[in-house]
């Protein structure tokens, strides 16, 4: 199944806590999507790690810490759902 919508936005929904990856909603995916989808995790993730909060504000700084930590497991669910059905990625 093709991604529906721009794969960017989706992304970001994993960032923000709207959506959340797991093996058996990867299944629906082939594997273009997925390296896809990976892709834009990554290109997500690095926008937030660009993003300068200042230290002070505690909140500002635990809220970028959490968005980068969903992206991450993100990742990680993803990598290893490939590598559990021998998809190259």
């Amino acid at each position: 199944m093709a991604i529906s919508g721009n794969p960017k936005k989706l992304a970001q929904d994993i960032a923000e806590g709207f959506l959340s990856l797991s093996p058996p909603g990867l299944k629906k995916y082939n594997p273009a999507d997925l390296k896809v989808i990976l892709n834009n995790l990554s290109l997500v993730q690095r926008e937030w790690r660009q993003t300068q909060v200042p230290q002070e504000e505690v909140l500002l700084v635990k809220a970028k810490n959490m968005r980068l930590s969903r992206l991450n497991q993100a990742e990680m669910v993803l990598r290893s759902y490939c590598k559990k059905q021998r998809i190259p990625i």
